[in-house]
Order: structure tokens, then C-alpha cells, then sequence
């Protein structure tokens, strides 16, 4: 009888701890931490025109992987990958994730999607894209390329009904 009450005590004082742990350092709407496991709808837009590029679904996981889904991966003007890379929260709270993707024969390369999230919420999420291309024996992690574009994009969370 000893033994399980000890265990029932050790048990909630285990919860109650986590419990005052979690309702003091909570998620704030504006902390990187609230998007974490969540999938965006995001609106991509030329930077130099404001037009209209493609549509995405970006996902940052918990383990700090990226990923990204977009509408114009079928083309018509080049087929490519989807975006698989990772993410890291600045110190001043910003996220920053780097992509890879591969663009499909006969104009086979690598594309590398740098994201700099600047406004962060659980429901939305903005910022801009910067689009390098290397080619396909080239070095996407070190510097060079050929910059392909700079877009902004705006993003909602995908909710459950």
C-alpha cells in the first residue's frame, strides 16, 4: 500500500510540475514554437511587381525540417521537386529556412529556396523567398549560383473544421 502511494505522489507531483512549467512558459501567439507541426496556405508574389506567382502548403516540423509543396512544381514552364530542407529560429525570433529542390530533365538542376519568416502567429505567416539555381553537379550549400527571384508571401493556417 506504501509503495503505491508513493508511486500516486511522485506521479502528481510530476503533473502539477509540468502543468506550472507549461502555464508559465506557454506559446505565445507570436513565438516560433505556436507553428510548429502546422501547415500554412501561402500566397506567393513577385517582390519587383507585386504579380501573382504560385500557391504552397510549407510545413515546419518539430524536429526543425521544412517542407513545401507548390502549385507550379508541374510546370508548364519548369517541372521540379518538392522543397525538403530545415528551419532555425533567430535570436530575434524570426525563422529562416533554407529548401532544396531538383528541377526535372532536360533542363535538370538544383533549385535552393531561402525563407526569411519575419511575421509569425499561430494563424499567419510572412515573409520572403529568395530563389537560387545551381546546376545539377553544382554546390547549393556554399555560395554562387544564379539568383532566380526574390518573392513575398503571406500564409494562413490550414484548420480542422
Amino acid at each position: 500500500m506504501k509503495k503505491q502511494y508513493r508511486v500516486l505522489t511522485v506521479l502528481a507531483v510530476f503533473v502539477l510540475a509540468f502543468g506550472a512549467w507549461a502555464a508559465i512558459h506557454g506559446q505565445s501567439a507570436g513565438s516560433p514554437n505556436a507553428v510548429l507541426g502546422a501547415t500554412y496556405l501561402t500566397t506567393i508574389t513577385n517582390a519587383s511587381t507585386g504579380a501573382f506567382s504560385s500557391r504552397s502548403l510549407i510545413t515546419l516540423h518539430t524536429d526543425h525540417s521544412f517542407v513545401a509543396v507548390d502549385s507550379g512544381q508541374g510546370g508548364p514552364g519548369v517541372q521540379f521537386s518538392s522543397q525538403l530542407g530545415n528551419w532555425a529560429q533567430s535570436p530575434s525570433s524570426t525563422i529562416t529556412a533554407r529548401t532544396l529542390d531538383f528541377s526535372f530533365p532536360p533542363n535538370a538542376g538544383i533549385a535552393r529556396v531561402d525563407y526569411d519568416i519575419t511575421a509569425i502567429s499561430a494563424d499567419t505567416l510572412s515573409g520572403t523567398i529568395t530563389l537560387t539555381l545551381f546546376p545539377l553537379n553544382g554546390d547549393p550549400n556554399g555560395g554562387g549560383g544564379t539568383p532566380a527571384g526574390t518573392f513575398n508571401f503571406t500564409s494562413t493556417r490550414v484548420k480542422l473544421p
